[in-house]
């Protein structure tokens, strides 16, 4: 259920600054919200796992944290990150 290589290396270049740029915040927001869609499709199906639940409300408190920090530290990078990922209106 986790992102193969190959689609964390898109992501990073998508949205790092480099090719090896994997802790900027851009990156892991887009990567939890990468793995917050895959937990999205998975509870489609099988609506009653509230173990897999449990990591999901992790992964989006993990999410909304870096927000917070990204949006504090640089508004402009925050607004242009949203509107990439789609997260919010």
């Amino acid at each position: 259920m986790a992102l193969t290589k190959d689609k964390k290396a898109e992501v990073v270049k998508t949205y790092g600054t480099s090719d090896k740029d994997t802790g900027s915040p851009e990156v892991q927001i887009s990567l939890l919200t990468q793995r917050i869609n895959m937990l999205e499709e998975h509870f489609k199906v099988h609506k009653k796992d509230h173990h897999s639940r449990q990591g999901l409300l992790k992964l989006v408190s993990q999410r909304r944290s870096l927000l917070n920090y990204l949006k504090k530290s640089s508004e402009k990078r925050y607004n242009e990150l949203l509107n990439k990922l789609g997260i919010r209106k």
